[in-house]
């Protein structure tokens, strides 16, 4: 493909996951095989008796097949579209980009999760939020809701926008489909508790060495998108100078940090994980508490943040 063509599907896909979010195809959606991939291989490969060396370098063997099949299966299809034509190659080559970028579906549910509060209260907006954080919401009150959602938006900013992009930019879609591998094993087995513990360490790993520079380039374009907000860029760059390593990731404290700054809260802190307490350090100062509005910002930073990465990888390529 020509560097134009390059530039003209990726803005359409951008434009499309915008606008569709992930309902085109849902069914269908590359992440769900990978999930089913590694759900299946876990099956077969977990030991049956406990052998804290045995589960790391089973979990080692799963991380690995899975990368390599979804790096392989995609460099596979696209050659022999490739070979059966534009019309087989462009639709798939569209489809791969469109599925590898999450924007339009986190916005959709930070979105919703603020509608059902308005409607239904807590206890179905406790529903909502569970279906996008990690954290028990069972006891979650209205200001907590607010800060999860904050928390989420900017971390999946950078998981679900910035280093798909990034792959793509720096070695084409099979790697970019290879970060998604990395990103659903880690989502499923990158665990702290018993099961996975030693089982889930190297996807673990490898999706905190695959998002070491997206975490941080998402941190800077937050701050960015927060200039053109209006908001206050300067103290979202104290704040993530201060706090991008108050995470228990290496990564995760970059987004938030910054997303924190700009929009002026406080967010993190104690959290229940899977029955157990997690301690962990707050990030911002509360300057507002956070609120609705705050919401409804950090997704038009979402919004505004991916507008100027499209920019960014339309120059690059161009």
């Amino acid at each position: 493909m020509t560097d134009l063509e390059v530039v003209i599907f990726f803005i359409i896909s951008a434009m499309a996951d915008f606008c569709f979010a992930d309902a085109l195809f849902s069914r269908y959606h590359p992440v769900i095989g990978i999930g089913r991939l590694i759900s299946r291989l876990e099956k077969y490969l977990y030991p049956t008796q406990e052998n804290k060396r045995k589960e790391f370098f089973c979990g080692l063997l799963i991380t690995v097949l899975v990368v390599l099949i979804s790096y392989s299966v995609v460099k596979g299809v696209l050659f022999i579209s490739s070979l059966l034509g534009w019309i087989f190659f462009y639709p798939l080559f569209l489809y791969l980009v469109y599925s590898a970028v999450a924007c339009g579906g986190l916005a959709r549910e930070a979105n919703n999760v603020l509608k059902i509060l308005q409607k239904s209260g807590l206890v179905e907006a406790r529903i909502a939020l569970s279906r996008i954080v990690g954290r028990e919401t069972e006891t979650l009150g209205e200001g907590d809701i607010y800060r999860a959602v904050i928390e989420t938006v900017a971390e999946n900013f950078s998981d679900g926008f910035v280093a798909p992009l990034f792959y793509l930019a720096l070695g084409g879609l099979p790697l970019a489909w290879a970060y998604k591998a990395i990103n659903t094993l880690d989502s499923m087995l990158g665990y702290k508790d018993r099961r996975y513990l030693y089982f889930g360490r190297s996807a673990a790993y490898l999706d905190d060495i695959a998002n070491f520079i997206p975490a941080r380039l998402a941190a800077v374009i937050i701050i960015i998108a927060g200039f053109f907000q209006g908001l206050d860029w300067r103290f979202g760059m104290l704040i993530l100078k201060r706090d991008r390593l108050a995470h228990a990731s290496p990564n995760g404290g970059h987004p938030e940090a910054a997303m924190a700054g700009i929009l002026g809260v406080r967010i993190g802190g104690d959290n229940r994980y899977h029955g157990q307490l997690i301690n962990k350090p707050f990030i911002g100062d509360s300057r507002e508490e956070a609120s609705r509005l705050h919401v409804l910002r950090a997704i038009s930073n979402l919004y505004l943040g991916s507008s100027v990465i499209v920019v960014i990888m339309v120059l690059i390529l161009i």
